[in-house]
């Protein structure tokens, strides 16, 4: 650990990251601010230090690279604060687990809680419960029912969903020469970070890109759903350049479609930079680029708005960490930024 100037502070999230207007809106329809303005002087800092606060985090669900992410950078920024975090906890996507895992939680004091709800309604209670304790909430991509910025939570963090829509559209255009009949695979869910995508992507297609046709939708309700619904497509499609994939796993479903129909010259882009998307990229295949969260960042930004609440300080409702286009020229450097560490040799190697 660099015990050194880093230890005093300041603290903000990559600086290096591009200065980009945050497209998104949050879940109350407030315009972002941007992550990469948030920070904690070394006086500021001083100050938490002696708190000697505790935290807990919890999880819908831990298994997978964003959420590993993203804890990383919490725990990494509340040790520079001198944060105790005394629970993690992992929901499993079952909201009663969630509820249970807060009251449990609340038991042990902790000064802050940060979490991403399962569902807004359902654990909108315990929440609310938290809230009225005293504890300082801050939320991932997503609130609470009911529950009210600055008043009952500090505030929420999310990637820019929508700047990262923009980024595949630009990426899908791009690479199948700003002309041709395309389809796009969205999540049949009432959840607003991937609606932000899609409405991105499409949005970005039709005003920018007038020779591209999005000739078909197909709706998927779970990760696996990518291809069957792709193969769908294909069949009553032939001439179809090109399919955007609302997140990488089901762009994995499509891709595995399209080498079973022998279409390899289809374009995929998605969002997500997931291990095996990682691959095909690195390696020229069929998916073209993506855009990428910055889990990492995210959780570093979550802490720093813990440490306003601690201190008093007013925080911005809605922050959004920048949108990050990956493709193959960048996929080495982006893979370091999206997760603090070296790209998997498979992909380092494919990348050559």
């Amino acid at each position: 650990r660099d015990a050194g100037a880093a230890a005093d502070g300041p603290i903000t999230i990559n600086q290096s990251l591009p200065d980009k207007e945050i497209l998104s809106k949050g879940p109350d329809g407030e315009s972002a601010v941007s992550a990469k303005t948030l920070k904690l002087t070394p006086e500021e800092l001083a100050k938490i230090k002696e708190g000697n606060y505790k935290a807990a985090i919890s999880m819908h669900y831990a298994g997978n690279d964003w959420s590993t992410a993203q804890l990383k950078g919490l725990k990494d920024t509340f040790a520079k604060m001198n944060i105790e975090v005394i629970a993690t906890t992992d929901a499993n996507f079952k909201s009663e687990t969630q509820v249970s895992d807060i009251e449990t939680i609340l038991s042990q004091k902790p000064n802050v809680i940060v979490s991403i709800p399962v569902d807004p309604v359902s654990t909108a209670e315990a929440f609310r419960k938290a809230a009225a304790q005293g504890v300082k909430l801050v939320f991932m991509d997503n609130k609470p029912s009911g529950l009210q910025a600055g008043q009952d939570y500090v505030s929420v963090v999310s990637a820019d969903n929508y700047g990262n829509g923009v980024e595949a559209a630009n990426i899908m255009a791009k690479a199948i020469g700003e002309e041709g009949e395309i389809g796009m695979i969205f999540h049949d869910a009432d959840f607003f970070v991937t609606k932000q995508r899609t409405d991105a992507f499409e949005k970005t297609i039709t005003e920018k890109y007038p020779n591209i046709k999005l000739v078909e939708r197909g709706g998927i309700t779970g990760p696996n759903d990518g291809e069957k619904v792709a193969s769908a497509m294909l069949t009553k499609n032939p001439n179809l350049k090109g399919i955007f994939v609302v997140w990488d796993v089901p762009a994995e479903g499509a891709l595995a479609a399209a080498r079973s129909a022998g279409r390899d010259d289809l374009v995929i882009t998605t969002i997500d930079l997931g291990t095996n998307v990682a691959l095909d990229i690195a390696s020229g295949g069929m998916i073209k680029g993506l855009g990428a969260q910055l889990p990492y960042d995210q959780g570093v930004a979550e802490a720093i708005l813990a440490g306003y609440s601690l201190l008093g300080k007013e925080a911005p409702p809605y922050v959004a960490v920048p949108a990050l286009a990956v493709t193959k020229d960048n996929i080495l450097d982006a893979w370091k930024t999206v997760y603090q560490a070296d790209a998997p040799k498979t992909i380092q190697d494919a990348a050559k």
